[in-house]
C-alpha cells in the first residue's frame, strides 16, 4: 500500500512504468487523469492485480480499471479486502462488483474511508432501501457512499421535513420513495433541492397536496437539476405551448403527467415538438401522450418517415405507436405494409 511518499516533482517511478507496462495499462492515460500517482515511491499495483484475478477479473479488466483509475494501485490489499467484503454485504456474486468495477472503477476506490461507507450502507439500509435500490445508488451514485454520514442524515431529515410541510403522514416513506426515485439526490445539497420544490410550487400555483403527490410520483427525478437549468426548461415550456395555442392549465397538466420535460433542454425539446407537429400530429395528441418526447429527434423523424411511407393516419389511430419500442414498431410496420390497399 501507499504511504503517500513521493519521488521529486518531476521524477516517475521506473519500476512502477515497468509493472503498469507488464500489466497492460494506458501510461498515457494514466498521465491524463491522476499524473501524481506515478511519482509514488510505494504503490500496490501487482497486489492489486492479484486480489482482482483472485476474484475473477480479467488481464485486460485489470488493465482497463487502473488505466481510468490510477488511484486504485495506492490502496493495500488489506483494504481492497475490507471493501469487497462491504461490497458483498449488497451483491450477492464476485463477479458483479467485477462487472462494476470494469464499467464504473471510480465507484469502488474513490472513497478510501472503509468505516464511513460501513455506516452509509447501514444507514440507508435502515430508511428501508431494499438491496436493489443499494445496487442502484453505488452504481449510478457512488458518491452518496464517500458523502459523511452526518451530510446524507441532513438530506433525509430534509426530506421528511418537506413531507410534514406539505400535510404528508408518512415522512420516513416519503424520504425513501424520493431517494429510489432520484438516486442522484444524496450528492446534492438541500438547497438546490429546497430551490426547485419551491420553484415548481410557484410555477405551477400548486396546492400543498398536488405538490406532494408530484413529489411522491415522477417530480422526484427532477430535483437534482441545477436550479437555473430547471428555471430556463419552465420558461420555454411556457412560451412554446402558449405559441401553440395552450393555456397555462394545459402546461401544469403536462408537467404534472410529465415532470421528465423539464428535463429537456429548450433547443431538444423545441425541436422534437416541431418535427412530430410537421409529421401531422397535434399538440392536443402530444399533450396527451408526452412520453413520446422521451425519443430523439432522429428516432421521431425515422419513424414518422416509416409511418408516412405506410399511410398511417394518426386522427384516426392515435399516437401509442411512436411510444413503443423499436422491436415492436418495426413489427407493426411489417404488418401494415401487407395490407392491401384501400
Amino acid at each position: 500500500g501507499s504511504n503517500g511518499l513521493k519521488l521529486p516533482s518531476d521524477t516517475e517511478n521506473k519500476s512502477l512504468l515497468e509493472n503498469l507496462s507488464l500489466l497492460g495499462v494506458d501510461v498515457k492515460m494514466v498521465r491524463q487523469r491522476q499524473p501524481g500517482v506515478l511519482r509514488k515511491a510505494f504503490t500496490n499495483e501487482m497486489g492489486l492485480a492479484q486480489f482482482l484475478q483472485e476474484k475473477g477479473a480479467s488481464h485486460k479488466i485489470i488493465a482497463s480499471i487502473v488505466s481510468r483509475y490510477p488511484r486504485a494501485i495506492t490502496r493495500s490489499v488489506e483494504h481492497l479486502k475490507q471493501r469487497w467484503q462491504l461490497w458483498r454485504n449488497v451483491f450477492n456474486t464476485d463477479a458483479e462488483i467485477v462487472s462494476i468495477l470494469g464499467r464504473s472503477p471510480e465507484s469502488f476506490f474513490r472513497s478510501s474511508d472503509n468505516e464511513n461507507l460501513e455506516k452509509n450502507i447501514a444507514f440507508l439500509i435502515s430508511l428501508g432501501l431494499n438491496s436493489k435500490d443499494l445496487h442502484r445508488l453505488l452504481t449510478t451514485a457512488p458518491r452518496t457512499f464517500s458523502n459523511s454520514l452526518e451530510l446524507n442524515k441532513q438530506m433525509v431529515e430534509f426530506l421528511e421535513d418537506i413531507c410534514h410541510e406539505l400535510g404528508g403522514n408518512d415522512p420516513e416513506q416519503f424520504a425513501k420513495s424520493v431517494i429510489s426515485k432520484n438516486l442522484y439526490i444524496l450528492i446534492r445539497s438541500t438547497k438546490r433541492v429546497k430551490a426547485n420544490i419551491d420553484n415548481l410550487k410557484t410555477f405551477l400555483k400548486l396546492s400543498d397536496a398536488e405538490l406532494l403527490a408530484l413529489l411522491q410520483g415522477h417530480g422526484a427525478d427532477i430535483l437534482d437539476l441545477s436550479n437555473e437549468y430547471l428555471k430556463k426548461n419552465f420558461k420555454n415550456i411556457e412560451q412554446k405551448i402558449i405559441l401553440l395555442g395552450c393555456k397555462k392549465d394545459d402546461m401544469k397538466k403536462l408537467i404534472i403527467n410529465y415532470p421528465m420535460i423539464l428535463y429537456i433542454g429548450p433547443s431538444t425539446l423545441n425541436s422534437k415538438l416541431d418535427c412530430l407537429l410537421k409529421g401531422g400530429i397535434t399538440i392536443k395528441q402530444i399533450l396527451e401522450k408526452p412520453k413520446v418526447l422521451d425519443y430523439s429527434t432522429q428516432n421521431i423523424t425515422q419513424r414518422l418517415k416509416e409511418l408516412q411511407r405506410v399511410g398511417y393516419d394518426f386522427e384516426k389511430n392515435g399516437i401509442n405507436i411512436l411510444d413503443s419500442s423499436w422491436k415492436r414498431f418495426a413489427a407493426k410496420i411489417e404488418k401494415l405494409s401487407d395490407l392491401p390497399e384501400e
